[in-house]
């Protein structure tokens, strides 16, 4: 094997050893993440189970079987929530519909799409309103990619290819592109060349709609895949930018690639050099559970490649809910809550802690 730098790696481990570990990072949860698990763990803090959540939080085995243990109920349509039960509307985004559904028996309801989803709904909004068609590049079926289309149905297109993007009948109004936030970087950009070949007025927003996390981590992957014998990509597999990771180690260069949930379904035949990198909506245990399994010899290497200072305070209903019962708590006992609500120190506060039901 070479070396990033192209010297010959280091082969004095033994036969059929990993060897040596590159960690990428950033790796597992980004802002929109923790905003929305700890969003969901103050819920279950405030109200006696069952919280409801309307679709998964975030596409995350682990996540989802942790908040199931704490009360909280996942479904697929508000019409089985209670009309007085607490709901809280998922990470991925919800179409309008959803949104006045899920307010129209005057039950609590905490939104926790990501900003950056809320943001290319809005421009979806505004370009429809101005007479666009609007190409949009996601995966058919996803809850982000059905979100967005539902906020100006007849205006959007779904393409996932450039095949599709060639098949689009000629348009009657001028066209914009926009894009699932989770895709990976390769994919969207040979789409979005194409839609500038066929429609060469078209308007794109002025930086891109991938999510800083999905592109940063990408980023910290590509440093490292081609060094590797084998990469470690630790997520859900219905998560779209943990697939999305596995896709970028392959075209990076790196022959073998497993997705995993956790350490226990490592295979025991890896050997060499491994990287390892976990998606957004990954907690970091898993990742040092797969470190304890794969037990390098020569240790762990942690290739960085940008800083993530991004950070998504609670959404605004969580925060004004939160200083009610604040206010409550104080009035009744003459003293401040037992756990504080958000505020400015919410930051550092890791979405892990909360996750296992940690007080906070």
């Amino acid at each position: 094997m070479v070396a990033a730098d192209g010297s010959e790696a280091d082969r004095a481990g033994s036969p059929g050893r990993v060897w040596r570990v590159l960690l990428a990072e950033p790796r597992g949860f980004c802002a929109g993440v923790e905003m929305a698990i700890k969003a969901l763990a103050w819920m279950t803090r405030v109200f006696e189970p069952p919280v409801y959540c309307y679709h998964e939080i975030v596409h995350n085995r682990l996540v989802v079987e942790s908040f199931r243990r704490q009360g909280v109920v996942f479904v697929d349509d508000v019409a089985e929530v209670p009309p007085s039960a607490p709901l809280m509307l998922s990470a991925h985004g919800s179409s309008p519909e959803v949104e006045r559904q899920a307010a129209a028996t005057g039950r609590v309801v905490v939104d926790a799409v990501c900003p950056l989803v809320t943001k290319v709904h809005h421009e979806l909004k505004v370009r429809a309103k101005k007479g666009y068609t609007v190409v949009y590049v996601g995966h058919a079926g996803h809850e982000e990619a059905i979100g967005t289309m539902a906020v100006a149905p007849e205006a959007v297109r779904l393409v996932e290819s450039e095949a599709d993007v060639e098949a689009l009948p000629e348009p009657a109004s001028p066209v914009a592109l926009l894009a699932q936030t989770t895709l990976p970087h390769d994919e969207w950009a040979g789409i979005a060349e194409r839609a500038r070949t066929r429609f060469p007025d078209l308007w794109m927003p002025g930086r891109s709609d991938l999510c800083y996390a999905t592109t940063n981590r990408q980023s910290a992957l590509r440093a490292i895949a081609g060094r590797c014998d084998a990469v470690v990509v630790i997520g859900s597999a219905n998560s779209s930018n943990t697939v999305s990771l596995t896709h970028v180690a392959r075209s990076s260069g790196c022959g073998r690639v497993l997705l995993v949930n956790s350490g226990a379904e490592l295979p025991d035949d890896l050997a060499g050099v491994v990287g390892v990198t976990a998606g957004a909506s990954a907690p970091e245990s898993l990742v040092g559970e797969v470190l304890d399994r794969l037990d390098p010899e020569q240790g762990v290497e942690v290739v960085r490649s940008v800083e993530e200072e991004e950070y998504f305070p609670p959404p605004p209903e969580l925060r004004d809910l939160l200083r009610v019962v604040a206010s409550a708590a104080a009035a009744a006992f003459g003293a401040a809550a037992p756990e504080a609500p958000p505020s400015a120190d919410d930051r550092s506060v890791p979405a892990a802690r909360m996750l296992v039901g940690q007080p906070a």
